[in-house]
């Protein structure tokens, strides 16, 4: 007899640990609460009609829900596994994507790219129609190469290019037409009126394609800024580079470090350098000494002990002496010497709150 094996989301590797994909639960428990209504076609931990497995199993999910009224929930900071696109063809609606607000309005397209974090609603959904799918292309990893379903069918040089623009692109507000609106809503009507996804695959696979020939049209029409770094290995370990500081007591080494960018050590290594004129051990020391220094400064009470083992280092006289040959002072030292000077300032901006606040003498 068969278990039945519930269903996980996707996970993401990057140096900030592993994301899973968004499951929607808040979506999901409104629809359950009657508030909104909501139709889907979906794999995995996705809303919607459950799709065979091997029926378009790179269609994440396509959902649409249809809000009169404002919601008392919202689609907080989360992640997708694949290329999503979104439409609003009724109402307005809050889409935040790297701290950057945008105020969606009726004929608006949200294109995000995998994995890219996002948030819908500030922090509750508006009232709105909004149809969203999602396309897994294989990604796991940030420097992954984008891989397209079988069932997409574009010419080789079109789908390069389409992925070009998608990947190198940091616009996530479009403007849609007429015939990406025509190509969500037909999607909708499919799911809306069918109870077993198997009868509708040919055409949803149709619609699908569809869609992506109109919004790759759009591209065709539009003059738009491309950025290769944005899927580059450069900009891989960048990213890598910049979370670095937040995850310091990890025991990296530079096999580790290499592993999280899906890069070799000498890749990395090479691309460490260029970017931080450090080699990687250097810059992991660097981050780590500007921690501790950061903690000696704010946490009085924390041990030298508990600053060493915070900030990564295997031991507290191992981290006493990298810190003074860094900064030329024990962390004791230091610390004394930053609690020195400010009890110095604080003692010189009394006296001087003391003078302002004396009543001058009157003029015999």
């Amino acid at each position: 007899m068969k278990k039945n094996i519930k269903p996980q989301p996707a996970i993401f590797y990057d140096v900030n640990g592993t994301h899973k994909a968004d499951t929607c639960e808040s979506l999901k428990a409104a629809s359950r609460r009657g508030e909104l209504h909501l139709a889907g076609l979906a794999h995995g931990c996705y809303p919607g009609i459950k799709m065979p497995t091997k029926l378009l199993p790179e269609l994440c999910v396509y959902c649409i829900w249809d809000a009169n009224k404002d919601q008392s929930w919202g689609l907080d900071l989360h992640r997708n596994e694949g290329i999503e696109l979104g439409y609003l063809t009724r109402g307005t609606l809050d889409f935040i994507v790297d701290g950057i607000h945008h105020k969606l309005k009726a004929g608006d397209m949200t294109i995000t790219r995998p994995w890219q974090p996002h948030q819908v609603g500030n922090p509750l959904i508006s009232a709105s129609r909004m149809h969203w799918l999602v396309i897994d292309l294989g990604v796991r990893r940030p420097n992954d190469a984008w891989k397209w379903p079988n069932w997409i069918h574009f010419a080789r040089k079109d789908i390069n290019r389409l992925t070009q623009i998608l990947s190198h692109n940091e616009q996530v507000v479009w403007q849609g037409n007429k015939s990406i609106e025509a190509c969500f809503e037909k999607i909708a009507e499919l799911t809306e009126t069918t109870n077993n996804p198997e009868n509708i695959q040919t055409r949803l696979q149709h619609y699908i394609n569809e869609l992506f020939i109109e919004v790759y049209e759009m591209f065709q029409n539009k003059h738009i800024e491309l950025n290769p770094r944005l899927s580059s290995t450069q900009r891989s370990v960048e990213m890598f580079l910049a979370g670095l500081s937040d995850h310091l007591d990890y025991p990296w080494t530079l096999e580790t470090m290499a592993k999280h960018c899906n890069l070799g050590r000498s890749r990395f290594a090479h691309y460490c350098k260029k970017i931080t004129n450090m080699t990687a051990a250097d810059y992991l020391t660097h981050c780590r000494i500007t921690k501790a220094q950061h903690i000696l400064r704010t946490h009085p009470h924390f041990s030298i002990s508990e600053v060493a083992t915070a900030c990564g280092f295997e031991s507290s006289q191992y981290f006493a002496t990298v810190f003074r040959k860094k900064i030329g002072l024990s962390p004791s030292d230091y610390r004394s010497q930053c609690y020195s000077k400010e009890a110095g300032q604080a003692v010189l901006s009394s006296t001087i709150q003391t003078s302002l606040n004396k009543p001058s003498k009157k003029r015999a």
